[in-house]
């Protein structure tokens, strides 16, 4: 019998307005949607983006994830990345990097109660 073959997760996070969701990970974080789905006009969003090697899923339907999730995300140029993001002036976070024992990392809550925590892990 073939032995299963498991992909990386894809976190699905709660979202409740498109226009936030949009202006955080599309503007700020630098996220392509790479598409969207509704059943129907007026209908919650739901969508897939990406940035680099990361994959999320945002969505407004009920009973998809719940705000307030963490998700972990490794990354490479931490601290360059913290200074593009402060340089756009986004006016809801001015994420820091902080020195943790398994090496440095990023928080950042989006509008919607979810954190994102990035860390460029040490080689210790």
């Amino acid at each position: 019998m073939p032995q299963p073959q498991l992909s990386p997760a894809i976190p699905i996070l709660r979202t409740f307005d498109a226009t936030r969701a949009h202006e955080f990970y599309i503007d700020f974080l630098g996220f392509t949607i790479d598409w969207e789905h509704r059943f129907a006009p007026g209908m919650p969003l739901y969508l897939q983006i990406s940035r680099d090697g990361l994959t999320l899923h945002l969505s407004e339907h009920h009973g998809d994830g719940t705000p307030g999730t963490t998700v972990f995300v490794p990354v490479e140029g931490i601290r360059a990345w913290q200074q593009e993001l402060i340089a756009k002036g986004y006016g809801y976070a001015r994420p820091e990097v902080v020195d943790v024992p398994w090496g440095r990392q990023m928080e950042i809550a989006d509008p919607f109660g979810n954190r994102l925590r990035f860390c460029e892990l040490s080689d210790d």
